[in-house]
């Protein structure tokens, strides 16, 4: 059933003011027809046009609306310069109120041109269908000598004029929940490497559990990758590193380690380089993120270490990349945790909780409970110094340094960061960061 209608009106031609507006009225009519068991959300999108033929275009709008008393409350006329500002608008109108099933009504001869816009703006999570605006014939001629027909592939210049116009209207957008804050560890040398883990706030992000620097996307969540693509922007103006040389991780939940300039996996939770001026990064949101960085033979990594990934020793694997493919000693690897989640709130079935155990009884608390509490963050300690890491080279602040804290609990502070085990499936992001500098 759908949710919303969309009337895009957006490119009509405003001198055709009495066609158009008993084009809307019909249209309006029908819905409201349709629509007497469950009514939907409508959205009218037009262009916000200069001066006295903006008021006058908003005018005939308003006109043709007036009298729809039954959609009144749930109708909404979005005007905008562009586009994209009004079907971002439009998009944030749909989050608000949790609707993911839409039809938009359209001229034909804009349904191509729309669809690059919604596979910009929108994941695998909104459904759309398409209807057909019955535009009279003087207006469908004017539409003729400006657009493709329906069905013809729109011209690669068209597709990236596109992308550039929600690029620029991405960038004017104001950052949220405040500033953009990077926190740093100490145990890392600042002159040979840029690193950092990212906490929730300074993005464009506006979806509650995903607000405001969310840094992954899915066809699963509704932030889009264009939203994420500029936060990962400001983030890299914030921090100082090129966002065109940037690696993320591939989770996989396992052991499997990336070297940069070889063969790439399907699949790896860790990621190793020597190369200057690449950015190496994993996300975590429970998740720990953690960052290696060897000063001697200028070398990095950074993985991605859950549960299942901690028990199958990601952080060591990660080690023993740098250790054969850069020839670094064990002992010169510094390895930091970032922010993840705790023993404090963190839970697992016991027949998971007993791998802990076997690493160290402290790993577990309640251990003869049903879901006993994990330390996620000393298993990968312990992991780690086992292979040869030495216990000043890792910074776990929840053991080490409670004055100089990077290690939170995600799940206890949710002004900070994202949390999937607090906020459920449609959870945001954040990521540690590392790369040896130019």
């Amino acid at each position: 059933m759908v949710e919303a209608v969309l009337i895009d009106m957006f490119s009509l031609p405003a001198n055709l003011q009495n066609n158009i507006q008993g084009l809307l009225h019909n249209t309006l009519e029908a819905i409201e027809k349709c629509s007497a068991i469950h009514a939907p959300c409508v959205y009218v999108m037009c262009c916000q046009r200069q001066g006295s033929e903006r008021k006058g275009e908003q005018e005939f709008l308003l006109s043709a609306l007036r009298g729809f008393q039954s959609l009144k409350r749930r109708l909404e006329v979005v005007c905008a310069q562009t586009t994209a500002a009004a079907l971002y608008t439009i998009k944030q109108r749909l989050d608000e109120n949790d609707l993911s099933i839409i039809k938009v009504i359209l001229p034909t001869l804009r349904k191509d041109l729309m669809k690059v816009y919604i596979d910009h703006l929108f994941t695998a999570v909104y459904q759309f269908e398409f209807e057909d605006l019955q535009v009279v014939s003087d207006c469908e001629n004017l539409w003729q000598s400006e657009h493709q027909h329906e069905g013809q592939r729109l011209p690669s210049q068209d597709v990236a004029l596109i992308h550039s116009e929600i690029q620029m209207y991405l960038e004017s957008l104001p950052s949220l929940k405040g500033e953009l804050t990077i926190l740093r560890s100490s145990l890392i040398p600042d002159d040979i490497f840029l690193h950092g883990f990212t906490t929730r706030t300074g993005g464009i992000s506006y979806i509650p559990t995903l607000s405001s620097c969310n840094l992954f996307s899915s066809s699963k969540r509704r932030d889009p990758q264009v939203v994420v693509k500029e936060n990962l922007r400001r983030l890299a103006n914030a921090a100082g590193f090129n966002p065109e040389a940037f690696h993320r991780v591939k989770v996989d939940h396992a052991n499997a380690v990336c070297i940069m300039g070889k063969t790439e996996p399907d699949n790896y939770d860790g990621i190793v380089t020597n190369q200057k001026g690449v950015t190496l990064a994993a996300p975590g949101a429970d998740c720990i993120p953690v960052l290696f960085a060897d000063p001697v033979r200028k070398a990095c990594g950074a993985a991605h270490s859950g549960w299942k990934g901690t028990l199958l020793g990601v952080s060591m694997a990660t080690v023993n990349a740098m250790v054969s493919e850069y020839g670094c000693n064990v002992k010169d690897i510094l390895v930091v945790l970032g922010p993840s989640v705790g023993p404090c709130c963190y839970k697992l079935p016991h027949e998971s909780a007993k791998e802990f155990h076997r690493i160290d009884p402290k790993c577990v608390r309640l251990y003869d409970s049903a879901s006993p509490y994990i330390d996620i963050r000393r298993a990968t300690r312990i992991l780690l110094e086992r292979g040869g890491i030495l216990p000043e080279n890792i910074q776990d602040d929840s053991i080490t340094d409670q004055n100089q804290n990077i290690t939170f609990c995600t799940a206890c502070h949710p002004d900070k960061f994202y949390s999937h085990f607090r906020d459920g499936n449609n959870f945001g992001t954040q990521i540690g960061f590392i790369s040896i500098k130019d």
